[in-house]
C-alpha cells in the first residue's frame, strides 16, 4: 500500500501480532513499524550484500509522513550507488561519544609513564582545565578556530604558547595512533605568539600607576593579587574557593608548573581583596567552570587606561617585579624562591627540605611585608616597613 497520513493513523496491530511492518509502495524499504506496546516509528530496511540492514527514521508521532519518506528516499539512493546507512550512521554516532576529553585521557595516560612528573603536570593543567570548553566536542569536529578562541583566551603570550604545544602534541600522538581528525593537527596553524625578553621588572611608578588604573572586577583583583602573591596568572584566575584555607592558597600540584603542591601565604592586603569577592560558583573569579577567562580582552583594555604612563608591559612582569620588590626588602632568595614556588637554584640540595614546609613563617612574614609596601605606595605613604636582616 501507499502510507498517506490518513492511513498511516488507522494503521494497527493485527491480531495476535507483537510486531508488523507496513511498507510502503512509493518507497521500496521503507514503512511503518507498530509493536505491542504501543510504539509506532518509520523504518528503512535495505540489503547490502548478503546482509539486511535496518535504519531508524524517528517516531511517527514526531516525524511527518513526509519527512520520513523523503529521508528514506535519500538513504535509497545512496545504496543503489553502493553505500551502507546503517554502518555509517553508526560510525557517526561512535564518533560523536569520542570527544575530546576522553582523547585527552588516552594521551596522557600514554605518555605518563615516559615524561617527566613536570610536563605530565603541565599537560593535565591544559587539557583537563585550560580545554574545558572543548571537552563535550568530538574530537572530529575540533577546528582551528576553536583552538585559536581558546589561545586568545590566554593569560598572555608565554601562556598560550605552552598551551598550543601542548595541543599539537596531542593531536599528533593522535594522528599516529590512527585517530581520525578530518582537520588534522589544527593546533600547528594556529599563530604563535612573540614573546618577549624576560627581565621586566616594574617600577615603583609603574606598579603604582598600574594598580590605580584596575579599578574594581575581576580582572582587576587578579592583577592585585599577582601584585601581592608573585603567583602565575593561571594559579590566580582559576582558583577555588576549597584552596584558600587558613590565610593561604593551597594548590594542589595540578595546578602548578612544576607538579609540586604549593601553598601562598596572603597577606592581609591580600585578604582583603578576596573578602570583597562575592561567591557566584567553584571558583573565585570568573562566571565559567574554567575560572576567569578573557585575558587579551581585559589587558587591552587595561593598556588603554593606561596611555603612555607605562611602558609595554606582561601579566607575568607582575611575578618578577614581586620577587624583586622583596629582595629589594632584604628578603632571602630562598624564601624568596619558596614563596614563588621555584625549584631551581638554590632549592637544589638542603634548600629542598625547606620547601617541604608549606607554612613557612619566612614566607608569611616576607609577603606580609611585601603586602604592605604595596599598600603604602599605592596610598601614596611612606612604607613603616623595616627591611628584613639578611642571614
Amino acid at each position: 500500500m501507499k502510507l498517506t497520513s490518513r492511513n498511516v493513523n488507522t494503521l494497527a496491530l493485527p491480531a495476535g501480532k507483537t510486531d508488523v511492518i507496513y511498507w510502503d509502495d512509493a518507497v521500496p524499504g521503507f514503512g511503518l513499524r507498530i509493536r505491542q506496546a504501543g510504539a509506532r516509528g518509520w523504518v528503512y530496511r535495505y540489503r547490502f550484500g548478503n546482509l539486511q540492514r535496518s535504519v531508524k527514521l524517528g517516531s511517527a508521532s514526531s516525524v511527518p509522513l513526509a519527512t520520513a519518506r523523503e529521508n528514506a528516499s535519500k538513504l535509497e539512493a545512496e545504496v543503489r550507488l553502493g553505500g551502507d546507512p546503517a554502518v555509517k550512521k553508526e560510525l557517526a554516532r561512535q564518533e560523536a561519544q569520542n570527544t575530546f576529553a576522553l582523547l585527552a585521557e588516552r594521551f596522557l595516560d600514554a605518555r605518563r609513564p615516559e615524561l617527566r612528573e613536570a610536563t605530565i603536570a603541565e599537560y593535565e593543567r591544559h587539557l583537563r582545565r585550560d580545554c574545558k570548553s572543548l571537552h563535550r566536542l568530538p574530537t572530529s569536529s575540533v577546528t582551528q578556530a576553536d583552538i585559536a578562541k581558546l589561545l586568545n583566551g590566554a593569560a598572555g603570550s608565554a601562556t598560550a604558547n605552552r598551551l598550543r604545544a601542548t595541543l599539537s602534541a596531542l593531536f599528533v600522538w593522535a594522528l599516529k595512533e590512527g585517530i581520525v581528525l578530518p582537520h588534522g593537527n589544527v593546533a600547528a596553524i594556529t599563530h604563535k605568539r612573540t614573546e618577549s625578553a624576560r627581565d621586566r621588572v616594574l617600577s615603583d611608578k609603574e606598579l603604582k600607576t598600574i594598580w590605580k588604573a584596575c579599578g574594581d572586577g575581576d580582572y582587576s583583583n587578579i592583577i592585585k593579587l599577582l601584585v601581592l602573591t608573585g603567583a602565575r596568572a593561571d594559579e590566580i584566575a582559576a582558583m577555588e574557593w576549597t584552596e584558600i584555607v587558613d590565610g593561604a592558597i593551597n594548590l594542589p600540584g595540578s595546578r602548578t608548573k612544576n607538579g609540586r603542591a604549593h601553598t601562598i601565604p596572603l597577606s592581609e592586603p591580600a585578604r582583603n581583596i578576596i573578602a570583597s569577592v562575592e561567591r557566584h560558583g567553584i571558583h573565585v573569579f570568573g562566571k565559567r567552570d574554567s575560572g576567569f577567562s578573557g585575558w587579551s580582552k581585559a589587558k587591552a583594555a587595561l593598556d588603554e587606561k593606561l596611555g603612555e604612563s607605562v611602558a609595554p608591559w606582561r601579566v607575568h612582569d607582575l611575578r618578577r617585579t614581586c620577587a624583586s620588590g622583596m629582595q629589594r626588602l632584604g628578603v632571602r632568595v630562598e624564601i624568596i624562591e619558596r614563596a614563588l614556588n621555584h625549584v631551581s637554584g638554590s632549592f637544589r640540595g638542603v634548600a629542598g627540605v625547606y620547601q617541604r614546609d608549606p607554612m613557612s613563617d619566612d614566607v608569611r612574614d616576607a609577603l606580609e611585608r611585601w603586602g604592605w609596601h604595596v599598600t603604602a605606595l599605592v596610598e601614596g605613604r611612606k612604607a613603616n616597613v623595616v627591611p628584613m636582616k639578611r642571614g
